[in-house]
């Protein structure tokens, strides 16, 4: 395969024009400047960042109130409309994009969860970061591992190309430290039960032992509610939603607090920041002989987001702690004198409990039907046809009243062919379901092209297919229909995973000091992330390796994504 070298040139990385010589028969060329340190060379290090379920609409709706870390990235290349382009907006999917370059139908991360109906092990269920190797992993408490991923991060590359890279993560979520570092992480962190841990067979470093002393040192002092800014006023309302109430909790943390009111706080964020910054001083990051990677991935907003929802006061307390935690992080690596580059983007987007959407000039918006779900679909196709799965087992698998369906393996031939066809009728029919597509018609689909904006129903899921690992069918259900049938106020009230824009569109903004800012609207995809870092920081690619294109940050005449022979 040929290669090409990815280079970065004096003014690309900041985005700034060489100057014009002055005009003129008399006129003397005029000097250029001395280059700046970001034109002088490449970052030390490449700081990628993605928020949890923070959807292009809730940028959008609180961009103008961001004072803190926020401000710095809006002065920076800026593209309000980043598409996670594929059906599946799940954490795994989303988060496998990022920093591979590669949709989930080519990296193989089709869903958070999946089935194989043929797995020898009772439990059918594979979790997207779990290690099928080892006999010890369940989907429920996995030993976590990257070996599902079948493509490499920027990180590994970078290490592939100079050894002294170090590849970091951390974050609350598992799946997505080991998706946008890989499969060579170096240090790697992520909230388990009541604290930070980490890969099977390491140990706990000083600096994650230092953040989790902080951790139980809060949950047992407690601490008082969060301030709610003046600007989350109107936002601050109770809205009754199945058993319960959401629209005006504050996060106080009673003293002796059970670890899950940490966890889906504003704080839990802060927790990882903190961690962060402590693997920067303990590994030295951005200090070495070549690029270093430090990928941090914030959840709190998917937290509050699925048990409080979207259009909350929760959320607008959320939206002010993560600017200001994010702007910790970046005041902390000015203070070290590093010289970084930032990405921030999302794993997916969300949307608000369908109680308040209806409230807020979306009357249709509604709950899935019970009858949706695999245990339900499955009862319905024996009771029609008295097709059964083996005693004890069901007649289709699936994760929720959408997504991918699989039937049991013991039912093959005709008799599958004949379930497939009941499921699709009884979906197909279905008020609340917008599209169905078999494997083979799927399969049979090419990989889409061109805008994802303007990608049908068929394309998104096509870019989320795998054919070893998706569904016998796959289901999508129609907008506004939030596939939580029953929902528990202050644990899973809203949620994402959809194949309409608000689960889909993303933000993405870079950032390096003394760049030149600029605004582009048009959409652009989050597998464009990976090449558009791989040319500011030199990095020789495969031709054909990554699903999306380089991105041109320089602001004038000059490309960042210029490429020499």
């Amino acid at each position: 395969m040929r290669r090409t070298a990815l280079r970065l040139f004096a003014t690309a990385a900041l985005g700034l024009s060489a100057p014009a010589l002055a005009q003129g028969p008399a006129a003397a060329p005029v000097p250029a400047p001395a280059p700046t340190q970001a034109e002088a060379a490449r970052p030390q290090l490449v700081l990628a960042i993605s928020i949890d379920q923070l959807s292009s609409d809730l940028f959008a709706q609180y961009r103008e109130h961001f004072t803190g870390g926020f401000a710095r990235l809006l002065s920076g290349a800026v593209f309000p409309s980043g598409f996670q382009s594929h059906a599946a907006t799940e954490t795994c999917p989303g988060h496998s994009t990022i920093l591979t370059g590669v949709r989930p139908a080519r990296n193989g991360i089709i869903a958070n969860n999946w089935f194989n109906p043929a797995i020898a092990r009772a439990e059918k269920k594979i979790y997207c970061s779990e290690d099928l190797s080892d006999p010890a992993s369940t989907p429920n408490n996995p030993v976590v591992s990257a070996g599902l991923l079948k493509v490499p991060t920027l990180g590994e590359l970078m290490k592939a190309a100079s050894p002294a890279t170090r590849n970091v993560a951390v974050s609350a979520k598992d799946r997505a430290v080991v998706m946008m570092g890989g499969h060579k992480i170096d240090a790697g962190y992520w909230w388990k039960g009541s604290a930070f841990t980490t890969f099977k067979d390491r140990e706990l470093t000083p600096a994650a032992q230092r953040a989790n002393a902080a951790a139980t040192a809060l949950l047992a002092k407690g601490a008082p509610a969060l301030p709610a800014p003046a600007w989350c006023g109107a936002r601050d309302r109770a809205v009754a939603i199945g058993n319960g109430t959401v629209g005006t909790y504050r996060f106080a943390l009673p003293k002796g607090a059970k670890p899950d009111l940490l966890r889906a706080s504003p704080r839990m964020d802060g927790a990882t920041v903190d961690l962060a910054i402590g693997l920067v001083d303990e590994m030295k990051l951005g200090k070495g002989a070549a690029p270093d990677v430090l990928s941090v991935s914030l959840s709190a907003s998917d937290y509050v987001g699925h048990a409080l929802g979207t259009e909350g006061v929760e959320m607008c307390i959320q939206m002010a702690q993560l600017d200001a935690n994010l702007g910790r992080l970046f005041a902390a690596l000015d203070k070290r004198k590093i010289d970084y580059l930032v990405v921030l983007t999302a794993d997916h987007g969300g949307h608000d409990a369908p109680e308040r959407l209806r409230e807020q000039a979306m009357p249709g918006a509604t709950r899935a039907d019970a009858a949706l779900m695999s245990a339900a679909l499955g009862a319905e196709i024996t009771r029609r046809t008295l097709i059964a799965a083996p005693q004890g087992q069901p007649l289709l698998y699936g994760d929720g009243p959408f997504g991918d369906i699989y039937v049991n393996a013991a039912i093959t031939g005709p008799t599958k062919t004949r379930v497939i066809n009941e499921l699709l009728n009884l979906t197909r029919n279905h008020p609340q379901v917008a599209a169905v597509f078999t494997a083979a018609e799927l399969a049979a689909t090419p990989l889409p092209t061109g805008n994802p904006q303007d990608w049908t129903i068929k394309e998104r899921l096509r870019a989320s297919f795998m054919a070893e690992r998706s569904g016998d069918v796959l289901v999508a259900l129609d907008r506004a229909v939030t596939p939580i049938p029953v929902p528990v106020a202050g644990a899973f009230v809203a949620t994402h995973g959809s194949v309409w824009d608000y689960d889909r569109r993303v933000p993405m903004l870079f950032w390096r000091k003394g760049m030149t800012g600029f605004e582009q609207p048009n959409p652009v995809e989050t597998v464009d992330i990976a090449p558009t870092l791989a040319a500011v920081i030199g990095l020789r690619i495969d031709d054909g390796a990554f699903d999306g294109r380089c991105l041109d940050l320089d602001a004038g005449a000059g490309n960042s994504c210029e490429r020499t022979k």
